[in-house]
């Protein structure tokens, strides 16, 4: 089989696509031959050598894939040879095959094409698991998302405002902005321009957003609980911005607010297969339904995943970029 390989760690000019030995299905996995793949930020910090698989997951990129299932190991029931399927990964995805444990299979859902639908299991996962599933977000309630342009952020907005919530964003670009309206986002903010505290403060009548996305960490740290509403929830699932920043504990306690830092990488196979089968219970509908749809910015052979890295590290995307195996 084919998979992108490391030539070390460094910049993208260390990846390149090589032979490397097939796969076979262990107990409870399933061989899936890849159609796609998707970059997600991880990716590139994997490549930089900050963000090691976790023990016993593939050495190879990537976090996500599509394609149709090969082979069956043993145990496996509910798939046949030859269903298509996208899939949650803990590493492998840039590879013509990967091995993934049957509870992090999930249907192509209806409406979708299967090189298309590389781009769902990563940010659907993310986003239903940090947003509502943990954060509980509900109706009525308003939701801030740091980086709505991007993969997450832009199925953070959708889904959001198609369970009745209000979405608040920010993004760096007027394109950028006008996307995430256009995906569901009733008040945008350029973080290069304005100050988020006082926009959302002036979008809410003072009160705050009830629960923040966050992919910056310490950089935001402050200024998400002063955004905060009572009762808020701030979910951090990001570095970009720092790893050690200062919380005021007076000011989260005078808001009786949480601060939740989650990851999904390394999370146990069965809470994996458990968040797999509430995406497909709560989210594919929506995307069945036109309501969410994934945003690709592109698409790119998998010989070009080093270009591919690089307009990633750029940030000039909106959506996700998709790798075709």
């Amino acid at each position: 089989m084919r998979a992108v390989i490391a030539d070390g760690t460094g910049g993208p000019e260390i990846l390149s696509v090589a032979e490397v030995p097939d796969l076979q299905p262990g107990p409870g996995e399933v061989l899936v031959d890849t159609a796609a793949t998707a970059v997600n930020r991880a990716d590139l910090l994997q490549r930089q050598g900050f963000y090691p698989p976790p023990p016993g997951a593939s050495e190879v990129i990537g976090l996500e894939c599509s394609g149709t299932i090969a082979a069956l190991g043993e145990g496996v029931t509910g798939w046949s040879v030859g269903d298509q399927v996208c899939a949650l990964l803990a590493g492998g995805g840039y590879a013509s095959q990967v091995a993934v444990p049957a509870g992090q299979l999930m249907p192509v859902p209806a409406g979708v094409d299967l090189v298309t639908a590389a781009a769902l299991p990563e940010v659907a996962c993310t986003v239903w698991s940090n947003v509502f599933m943990v954060a509980a977000l509900q109706p009525g309630e308003t939701l801030l998302v740091h980086g709505g342009a991007g993969g997450i952020g832009t199925l953070a907005i959708q889904l959001a405002a198609a369970l009745g919530s209000r979405v608040i964003t920010t993004a760096g670009s007027a394109e950028k902005l006008e996307a995430c309206a256009a995906l569901g986002a009733e008040v945008t903010i350029d973080y290069r321009e304005q100050d988020f505290v006082a926009e959302v403060a002036a979008a809410t009548d003072g009160r705050g957003a009830d629960v923040i996305l966050d992919n910056m960490g310490a950089k935001y740290l402050p200024r998400n609980v002063e955004a905060l509403a009572t009762e808020g929830r701030l979910v951090i699932i990001g570095m970009q911005g720092g790893t050690k920043g200062e919380l005021d504990i007076a000011r989260l306690l005078a808001k009786r607010g949480a601060v939740i830092a989650t990851s999904l990488r390394a999370r146990p196979v069965g809470e994996k297969a458990a968040i797999c089968a509430s995406v497909v219970e709560h989210v594919w509908p929506l995307v069945a339904e036109g309501r969410v749809r994934p945003v690709v910015h592109g698409t790119m052979p998998l010989e070009q995943v080093a270009d591919a890295h690089r307009l990633m590290a750029d940030s000039g995307h909106i959506g996700k970029i998709v790798l075709t195996v």
